[in-house]
């Protein structure tokens, strides 16, 4: 999902909508085998490659297949969000906000997200910044899309909570501007590091609240007619 705005991009400077169809169709399959009836998601769903026929969900990264990963949560509020802007296509819209209302709910009080949010251990197991600095922007953007301010509010407490409590200077193992992000806990590869998704959208969701008109610029905000 977070990779269907290159698409949208190549179609606008090239003028060619197939690439745009493309990222279209994705999500509309996305949209059709992932959100759960409480907007939960799980890591991955699988298709059979020679058939097509749907295999279901599973996972790699998230405690199973019948769980929430917290950082796959945030890649779709961000990704479907994306494509109802650049489609106007308020499914699009909609499914981000099915997607956000369950992870907001899920969200424990210091506002950092579980790595995943139906871990057994969870609230208490370990947490994935990244996955809400990820959270932190689709919230942002879904509340230019929505008008709704309760998004908005999440977000800054969200970014606000990053800044407080999962920057490297509180870190003896990080090695970049933001901590406590989850790899592979199934793996036991990478708790609590660093992660480049952290660092980036930290970034990108500071400066949609300080400087939005430059980010508006920079990926190109416009609001579908």
């Amino acid at each position: 999902m977070m990779n269907l705005d290159l698409l949208a991009f190549a179609s606008r400077q090239t003028g060619d909508d197939t690439y745009l169809d493309i990222a279209v169709a994705h999500a509309r399959t996305a949209q059709r085998v992932f959100p759960r009836p409480d907007g939960s998601t799980p890591h991955v769903f699988d298709f059979d490659p020679d058939t097509g026929a749907p295999l279901g969900p599973a996972t790699v990264q998230g405690y199973d297949a019948s769980s929430c990963w917290s950082r796959g949560q945030a890649w779709g509020i961000y990704g479907f969000t994306t494509m109802y802007r650049r489609t106007g296509d308020t499914g699009f819209r909609d499914t981000a906000r099915k997607l956000a209302d369950f992870a907001v709910e899920a969200l424990t009080p210091d506002h950092i997200p579980v790595w995943d949010y139906r871990a057994p251990q969870q609230p208490y197991d370990v947490k994935d910044a990244s996955a809400g600095a990820i959270m932190a922007c689709g919230l942002l953007d879904l509340h230019a899309a929505t008008g709704r301010r309760a998004y908005r509010d999440v977000a800054l407490r969200i970014l606000t909570a990053l800044s407080e409590t999962c920057l490297t200077r509180n870190s003896a193992r990080a090695e970049a501007v933001v901590a406590r992000c989850t790899r592979n806990r199934p793996a036991e590869d990478g708790i609590e590091i660093s992660l480049p998704y952290a660092d980036y959208y930290l970034l990108e969701g500071m400066l949609r609240v300080l400087r939005p008109a430059d980010v508006d610029r920079a990926i190109d905000l416009s609001q579908p007619s």
